[in-house]
């Protein structure tokens, strides 16, 4: 009895433990990120070198979800009020038939930017290769990241730990379903990417330089 007892007691702690762990992990994320993130108003003609818009799913025919929609949307804005001069939209295409950033690519598109400023990031499989892969893929030094805020603290705090000179402008313009699902699960993904900028281990995929600076239409196919 005494040794159930002394191991529920150790249990116990170990799991207030992991707890305050995770607790501290998501202040110090968004504590540290909350100063870069902007209006849509303070970020105009920052000039950076881009505006990255993140994936976050595509319908099964392949049109942009609301969420995504209003993050491209939010990103073709900004790119035309000069907070960037290019826009690199990085996203999953894990397969051929399922592609984020050629239909992100095809919103901008339709809302009238020209080809060659869009980029396309064919490997963003993740928060955090989509910020390494615009640093070390498309040579990129200054970013406005573009999702939704609840989104944005982690994102830039990746940004911060990887040398990227980093602002954000979140993407709300509604209120989505799934709330609660989001927040829980973006509350442990702040402590997996908290250990991840620790140890920095490389994507899935790298590649050659893609100069950010260049044309867009390099990164098609």
């Amino acid at each position: 009895m005494k040794t159930s007892k002394r191991f529920f007691k150790w249990a116990l702690l170990a799991a207030l433990a992991c707890l305050a762990v995770t607790a501290v992990c998501n202040a110090w994320v968004c504590i540290s990120a909350n100063k870069n993130i902007l209006t849509r108003e303070e970020a105009v003609g920052l000039g950076y070198d881009c505006v990255l818009v993140l994936g976050c799913g595509v319908l099964a025919d392949g049109t942009p979800t609301v969420m995504l929609s209003d993050r491209i949307d939010e990103g073709v804005e900004l790119y035309r009020l000069g907070a960037g001069k290019k826009l690199l939209m990085s996203g999953d295409h894990g397969t051929e038939e399922y592609d984020e950033v050629a239909a992100m690519k095809q919103r901008a598109l339709e809302k009238g930017v020209p080809e060659e400023d869009i980029f396309k990031d064919h490997a963003g499989f993740s928060t955090y290769e989509s910020l390494y892969r615009a640093k070390v893929v498309f040579g990129a030094d200054k970013v406005v990241i573009v999702t939704q805020k609840y989104h944005l603290y982690r994102a830039l705090y990746i940004a911060k730990s990887l040398g990227l000179d980093a602002v954000g402008v979140a993407s709300d313009p509604r209120e989505y379903r799934g709330e609660l699902y989001r927040q829980v699960r973006e509350y442990a993904a702040r402590v997996k990417d908290f250990g991840m900028c620790l140890f920095k281990p490389l994507p899935t995929y790298l590649g050659e330089l893609i100069p950010i600076s260049g044309d867009g239409r390099l990164t098609e196919g």
